[in-house]
């Protein structure tokens, strides 16, 4: 049986390994596998099911999955860390690698990286998609435009990704397509400690007024809860795009104004207007 083994090394604060595997065995047909790694030991739920911890692989013959779109959930086993949530494909015959850096007041990061099949098989094609969107995109140091950017003809080769956008850590990505298929990296930015570090975290002065506008985020809507913690109650969900004014902040929550209530929301997918 024969394998084709690819390698995707991300570029974070470190270099971190990736692999992008094509099963080319028939018995495998509809199946693909699942590489998961973090910053910290996290419980690894998928469609709200816990199926292990980090590191996690489910890559070998025996342990391949169905493919087909999957609810991802990553929960922190230590630290008060948002649970990273996101919708996953598992393709057939290839490897979905995730991974992601846990940190407090939004400045964690992460990377979904997998191959899709295209119907050209001399063809190798990139997708970049961020979050949040609107990123400068630079593949191998000529730009490319902002986010989400889709190159359909790249060739295969190794390339160098940088993401970059105002208020954010850079992110590095290098990649290798592959002939025949798209290579889709959806990246996560870390807010840059640099650009906040005079951003108070306390209440806000009585006399301005401040809004917060919700940002994309992997599930299409934010929890809202009824205090700044995780461990707190859900009491509803706000909408990428909506605005609301912003009362308070704290340890990178903001409290805002919704529905004749107030509520917490994580500062990772909200931007601070004013």
């Amino acid at each position: 049986m024969k394998k084709l083994l690819y390698f995707i090394l991300t570029i974070v604060a470190a270099v971190l390994v990736f692999s992008v595997i094509l099963f080319l065995f028939v018995e495998n047909k509809g199946k693909g596998a699942l590489q998961i790694t973090a910053s910290v030991t996290a419980n690894v739920y998928l469609n709200g099911k816990l199926v292990g911890t980090t590191p996690f692989c489910k890559c070998e013959q025996k342990d391949l999955l169905t493919e087909g779109d999957y609810t991802l959930k990553l929960v922190a086993k230590s630290g008060n860390f948002d649970p990273f949530e996101q919708m996953i494909t598992i393709a057939p015959n290839a490897l979905t690698a995730v991974d992601k850096n846990f940190a407090q007041r939004g400045f964690g990061n992460a990377s979904v990286i997998n191959l899709s099949q295209v119907q050209d098989s001399k063809v190798a094609q990139l997708l970049v998609v961020t979050f949040p969107g609107k990123a400068q995109v630079y593949v191998d140091n000529n730009s490319k435009g902002e986010s989400p950017v889709w190159i359909k003809d790249i060739g295969v080769a190794d390339h160098n990704i940088k993401i970059s956008k105002s208020g954010y850590q850079d992110k590095i990505v290098r990649v290798r397509t592959v002939s025949g298929f798209k290579l889709n990296a959806v990246i996560y930015l870390g807010l840059n400690p640099v650009a906040t570090s005079g951003a108070s975290w306390g209440a806000l002065p009585s006399n301005k007024t401040q809004t917060v506008t919700i940002l994309n985020t992997p599930t299409g809507f934010l929890r809202v809860r009824d205090q700044a913690s995780l461990n707190s109650n859900e009491i509803g969900q706000v909408k990428p795009g909506e605005t609301y004014n912003l009362l308070d902040e704290q340890n990178g929550w903001y409290q805002i104004e919704f529905n004749n209530q107030k509520g917490w929301i994580s500062g990772q997918y909200a931007q601070k207007n004013g």
